[in-house]
């Protein structure tokens, strides 16, 4: 599958915005978008003001990059979303926080979703206690995901553990940390995103 493999922080800066894509590093002074916040690129300095079309287009392209999904996968999860009861944007955020991937990062088994999206496709974790390597599966209310009993004893997953203790995890999960467990106890709302999301701009943009 195509897949963005450029520098991270290029995407933040684009976006003028922290989208926390590379974990503890954003919380740090190392963070790119602390140290140079202006767009990539000769021209990012300068100023300029966005038409309707562009405020809706960069909204679209902030969702895509904090979930690491590309254009075509993005229009699915738009189109299920539109074919659901209840509001297109609001299903669409669901969708998106209900990824697998996204899951395993907002329970601390991982540090950033693109870390869990690659931990995923190699098999660390168990989604009721089967084998799963799919980041992009939709996870249920009431499935459990467990980090494997040979990766927790992992070097990797313990500087996982250090690096999100204490760390507050979103309410439609619960999480033992110290049995690197986690279940999923509702479905997720626009509420729980810990990033501002102008998920009207989205809608706005497909309708046209």
């Amino acid at each position: 599958m195509a897949r963005y493999t450029e520098a991270s922080c290029r995407l933040c800066r684009r976006e003028k915005e922290k989208l926390f894509l590379k974990g503890e590093r954003c919380y740090s002074e190392k963070c790119a978008l602390t140290r140079r916040p202006t767009a990539p690129g000769q021209h990012g300095s300068r100023g300029s003001k966005m038409s309707e079309y562009g405020i809706q287009l960069r909204e679209k392209q902030k969702v895509k990059r904090i979930y690491g999904v590309l254009e075509k996968q993005f229009r699915l999860y738009f189109d299920r979303a539109a074919r659901k009861q209840g509001m297109t944007g609001e299903n669409l955020l669901s969708l998106l926080e209900s990824r697998l991937d996204n899951v395993v990062y907002r329970m601390g088994f991982a540090t950033s979703r693109k870390e869990a999206r690659q931990l995923v496709r190699h098999n660390h974790y168990t989604l009721n206690g089967k084998k799963v390597n799919i980041p992009s599966l939709i996870v249920k209310e009431g499935d459990v995901i467990k980090v494997k009993d040979a990766s927790r004893r992992s070097n990797k997953f313990k500087d996982i553990v250090e690096a999100t203790e204490g760390k507050v995890a979103p309410g439609f999960v619960s999480v033992d940390l110290e049995k690197m467990e986690g279940t999923m106890t509702a479905t997720p709302t626009k509420e729980d995103i810990d990033i501002p999301i102008e998920d009207h701009l989205i809608v706005e943009l497909y309708s046209k």
